[in-house]
């Protein structure tokens, strides 16, 4: 019985493409746990880490909400949510716009820029795929995932 199959607790699957499909699904559960596990010292969410990165990527230029939500990995985050939370949090500073007054901008703050600094010497993702896959073998997964999405 293939590993997936003992995992998910079935015995077939309709096509080769609905186990690949299966398979992917339940490696992204997988891995997002992985990566929960990673960042749950620190007192932060996957989201709100997504986040944090891409306002650094702006830094020192302030961002928008429809910014993040443009570039955020999930989608379907309540992106107004998450920056509040990082604002509570005094990771994010949120305010109104120099140029326009209905417009709010969005920055990292130096709590923020600290906190993801600690977490890029402390926070290695490739810790649980490295030891199942070579460099090689990553590189084609990565082309097949793009592949996949066309």
């Amino acid at each position: 019985m293939v590993k997936l199959q003992k995992e998910v607790k079935t015995t077939k699957f309709e096509n080769v493409f609905q186990q690949s499909l299966v398979n992917l699904i339940f490696t992204y559960h997988w891995s997002n746990q992985k990566v929960k596990d990673i960042l749950s010292p620190f007192d932060i969410t996957t989201q709100q880490y997504n986040v944090l990165r891409i306002l650094r990527g702006q830094y020192p230029s302030p961002s928008t909400v429809n910014l993040i939500k443009g570039r955020i990995l999930d989608k379907m985050s309540d992106t107004s949510r998450i920056v509040d939370r990082l604002i509570q949090k005094e990771l994010v500073e949120k305010k109104v716009n120099g140029y326009d007054k209905r417009a709010v901008d969005i920055i990292i703050s130096d709590r923020g820029l600290a906190l993801l600094k600690k977490m890029d010497k402390e926070v290695d993702f490739s810790t649980f795929i490295a030891p199942n896959l070579t460099s090689e073998e990553a590189e084609q997964l990565n082309v097949l995932l793009d592949k996949m999405r066309g």
